[in-house]
């Protein structure tokens, strides 16, 4: 399961209407390895005057693995994630996440998403990650 729904806000669903910050609340209660290293890096994207950040250390273990897998893979959480932190997310590997702002997305977000860059980010170890 990606998410520990709780009652409440399954009811919210329910009835059809979701507040995006109830939404976020359970992304961050349910993955908070995932929303803790997103959140770092928007702290340093903001903080900083580079193109982009990303985060090259791989999860500590399998659940941490999993969950930033989840987050990234699911187009609901990224849109939310996304525009409360004013980012564009770029996802390679399986540790390998880069914030972009989303008001200036350049050439390096273009190079980010290439398949050439893709591929040079490979490597054996991280072929089955």
């Amino acid at each position: 399961m990606s998410l520990n729904v709780p009652a409440a806000l399954l009811e919210q669903a329910e009835a059809g209407d979701i507040r995006t910050s109830d939404f976020l609340q359970c992304i961050r209660e349910s993955l908070p390895y995932a929303w803790e290293l997103v959140e770092q890096l928007a702290t340093r994207l903001k903080q900083g005057h580079a193109a982009f950040v990303d985060n090259q250390v791989p999860p500590p273990n399998e659940q941490a693995r999993g969950q930033l897998l989840r987050m990234l893979a699911s187009d609901s959480m990224r849109n939310a994630i996304e525009q409360y932190y004013g980012v564009r997310l770029a996802f390679q590997n399986c540790h390998r996440v880069a914030l972009f702002p989303r008001e200036s997305l350049g050439a390096e977000y273009a190079e980010f998403i290439t398949p050439r860059s893709q591929l040079l980010n490979q490597s054996p170890e991280l072929r089955d990650c």
